[in-house]
């Protein structure tokens, strides 16, 4: 079997098409899943023991267990209790809420590393809670929480290929089509594997750049 680039050639815009529908998901998945994720851990923190215990609970779940099981039950165990989601929603739906799992877990991290005698420091300059969070603890947290928030962001783009699995035309779903049709299997791997390489660099090296301006910027204000 040789190996014949053409066959790649010849579909690169169903691949383009495929890559776009991972991308917005990825992007929408991990902002929804940042956003719900710093809500979760912050009613953690600060709504009360019984907030604590419930989030905390859920989370767990959450975390135990696999992507692809809560995928499954979101989309063919849904309509049981009248929820119908068409592939795409579905998709982006779960992977936010699996996201937001992981991410408040490294939100909560963040805020029990910003050391206490900051957080007492406001108060005695009279900060109210609001003051203290905003000002004092959700800054410092930012440089803190920034790498692992980064090296999830790259976890979840990996997972994204899961949605394949209920017809999601992500582009996974759409390079395993082309393979299977053209029998080009060795050609579809190979164009997976680049194109997932070239994403997760990109997302690594901007990483990097936020992480050092987030560390100038902090510097400066010292």
């Amino acid at each position: 079997m040789m190996f014949d680039p053409q066959v790649i050639i010849e579909k690169l815009p169903e691949i383009g098409s495929g890559l776009f529908v991972t991308l917005w998901l990825w992007i929408a998945g991990v902002l929804g899943g940042v956003i719900a994720g710093f809500i979760v851990a912050t009613a953690r923190r600060f709504g009360g023991k019984i907030v604590n215990v419930v989030l905390g609970a859920i989370v767990e779940v959450l975390r135990g267990t696999p992507f692809l099981i809560q995928i499954f039950l979101l989309y063919y165990g849904g309509p049981f209790v009248g929820l119908m989601l068409d592939p795409i929603p579905c998709g982006l739906i779960g992977l936010t809420v699996y996201s937001a799992a992981y991410y408040s877990e490294v939100f909560r991290a963040g805020y029990a590393s910003v050391p206490v005698g900051h957080v007492e420091a406001a108060a005695c300059l009279g900060m109210t809670r609001f003051q203290t969070i905003s000002r004092i603890q959700v800054p410092e947290m930012a440089l803190i929480v920034l790498p692992p928030a980064i090296n999830l962001a790259v976890i979840l783009l990996k997972e994204s290929a899961v949605l394949s699995i209920i017809t999601v035309p992500e582009l996974t779903a759409t390079v395993s089509a082309i393979g299977s049709q053209q029998y080009a299997f060795l050609e579809a791997i190979f164009i997976l594997a680049i194109v997932y390489w070239i994403i997760v660099e990109l997302t690594d090296r901007l990483g990097r750049m936020a992480e050092n301006r987030l560390s100038r910027l902090r510097f400066s204000k010292a």
